[in-house]
């Protein structure tokens, strides 16, 4: 027989091999969901769309910690031992994917053991559990009203294990506890009723009202808790020191650089983006400081009744442009709904994304989360707040979280290869990406060369290579959160109220650096990528080609883009 005759013989047993293998593997991943993943955080599944999990909480005790590592554990030697020859290259990296996965939450459970250290994550870890229950239109009001209502029977239970469970917190994290619980009272006080104010069955309110009084009773005792008992004693170390930190970034992100090189990385972007920064504010008016120019942009904002609005009028002309000039394919005509972001999410975030799950079948509602001024706050404050939502930062932010960042993203995860691809990804990918359409959006000529907007761009870039090297540097011991807040305010070019926000969400998000490693990571790639394929190269194509592959660690995009393993950076 020729060669090439035998060849075709040999290519489809190959191929139906390759899919033989691929499925094994699948059933294993799905086990991995079903008992190790979902069971211990059924939140996460009402999240991803699978609403069997939607009477079901966590109890967070110590008990519990301990059966999620055992499953953790065994997941980690099947995923091991399953022999990746065979596999498809897709499912090959899926199979990557899995055991970092597996490896960071046991990093977390064992080692960073924020379990023990965060009284946050129980009051925000339940609100949220309830929120995503109300927040979409699954289900008929009054379902949802049922399976909001035994959740919040569960709740006693989770802030029971938090009172066994808190050693010795950062000050810090029971301090931010405390300054997140009047709005979580408030969430369920009156956000909740209101979410199902149009159910009309009597027994079923009855159940709704006792339990969510047992909830507000409940919050108001761990908040009395952490204000007389626990904030007195809080005087652990948020730091979670060198090795901890390699190891979550080896694990989460598949990135081995050294963190003294990543900081000489970090610092590069920082110097790079502060020259360009004092470059274009001499262009704009060479008779004024950067600083002077700075301040006159900042004071460029709307009034905080009018900020949402802003929003809003700012995301139909960035759509348009983005399809106007071929820039990636939005795969849907849906919008994403601008609204302020809940309460119990404001002493953290400014601005977020909130997208349904890649399995959710009836609510696709997108929420686009604004933090709006405190309507308590003296004026010099709010003031001080909104020149963070300065024009140029508007815009930024809303390339960023909706077009053709988070949202565009999340419209894509829809369609990605695998189930593992489109539960399991990211923050390099995800921030990377949201983080480079700032930058690229810019150089494409959206906004006409207005250099206000380039300098409200470079602002945020600052803002990000400031996390970048204030995470490494607070959780390495070489950098106090005070210090932390002075760096984002001299170096990073931010007020004074962001920069305090920022050094605090450092402390409990060690590697907020993820945006400008991502971005850095995109932009290697694409001139990688556009290198391979020289007169070929289109930036559309390259942008669906990345986000085709879901949201996994770049190291297996380029592999999946490029047919090779060369470096990330």
């Amino acid at each position: 027989m020729k060669p090439w005759l035998m060849l075709l013989f040999l290519l489809p047993a190959a191929c139906s091999f390759a899919q033989t293998r691929d499925a094994e593997f699948n059933k294993l991943a799905d086990r991995y969901f079903d008992e190790a993943f979902f069971r211990f955080d059924p939140v996460q599944g009402t999240q991803a769309g699978f609403h069997q999990y939607d009477a079901q909480l966590p109890s967070m005790s110590a008990a519990e910690v301990r059966a999620e590592i055992e499953a953790l554990r065994r997941f980690e030697g099947e995923f091991q031992n399953f022999d990746a020859r065979g596999l498809s290259p897709a499912a090959a990296a899926d199979r990557e994917l899995a055991l970092a996965h597996i490896r960071g939450r046991l990093l977390t459970l064992e080692s960073i053991r924020d379990w023990e250290k965060n009284p946050d994550l129980y009051s925000s870890g339940v609100t949220n559990a309830i929120f995503v229950v109300m927040s979409r239109n699954y289900a008929p009001a009054a379902e949802r009203l049922n399976l909001a209502t035994a959740r919040e029977r569960l709740i006693p239970r989770v802030f029971q294990s938090a009172r066994e469970n808190l050693k010795n917190p950062p000050r810090v994290y029971t301090e931010v506890a405390l300054e997140q619980l009047p709005g979580i009272v408030s969430f369920f006080q009156n956000d909740v009723p209101a979410a199902f104010r149009q159910v009309t069955d009597a027994a079923l309110n009855a159940d709704f009202k006792k339990a969510n009084q047992g909830v507000l009773d409940a919050l108001k005792a761990y908040q009395a808790y952490l204000k007389r008992d626990l904030l007195p004693r809080s005087r652990g170390d948020f730091r979670i020191g060198a090795e901890n930190y390699r190891k979550k970034l080896l694990y989460d992100e598949m990135v081995d650089i050294p963190l003294d090189r990543l900081l000489e990385i970090g610092n590069q972007d920082l110097r790079r983006n502060q020259a360009e920064f004092v470059r274009v504010a001499r262009q704009i008016d060479s008779r004024r400081t950067p600083e002077q120019i700075l301040q006159s942009l900042e004071n460029d904002h709307p009034a905080a009744g009018k900020l949402l609005d802003a929003f809003r009028g700012t995301l139909g002309g960035v759509r348009d442009y983005i399809e106007k000039r071929g820039i990636v394919t939005i795969p849907s005509k849906a919008p994403a709904t601008v609204e302020e972001t809940p309460p119990f999410m404001r002493a953290l975030t400014t601005a977020s994304m909130d997208t349904p799950g890649p399995f959710e079948k009836v609510a696709k509602e997108a929420f686009f989360n604004v933090t709006l001024p405190d309507p308590g706050w003296p004026a010099k404050e709010a003031e001080e707040y909104l020149q963070g939502f300065n024009r140029g930062t508007i815009v930024s932010t809303a390339v960023h979280e909706v077009y053709p960042g988070h949202y565009t993203q999340f419209l894509w995860l829809q369609q990605a290869p695998t189930k593992v691809r489109k539960l399991i990804g990211c923050s390099s990918n995800a921030e990377g990406w949201a983080h480079y359409g700032e930058q690229m959006m810019l150089d494409e000529g959206y906004g006409g060369g207005d250099l206000m907007l380039r300098l409200g761009q470079l602002q945020d870039a600052l803002l990000r290579d400031a996390r970048f090297i204030v995470g490494i540097r607070m959780h390495t011991g070489q950098m106090t959160q005070e210090e932390a807040v002075e760096f984002f305010v001299q170096e990073g070019r931010q007020v004074r109220p962001v920069a305090e926000k920022e050094a605090k969400r450092g402390t409990s998000d060690p590697t907020y650096l993820v945006y400008t490693l991502g971005k850095l990571e995109i932009l290697k790639l694409r001139e990688d990528y556009k290198k391979l394929k020289g007169p070929r190269y289109s930036l559309r194509e390259f942008h669906d080609a990345f986000l085709g592959q879901g949201y996994p660690p770049i190291k297996i995009v380029r592999r999946a883009l490029l047919g090779n393993d060369s470096p990330v950076l």
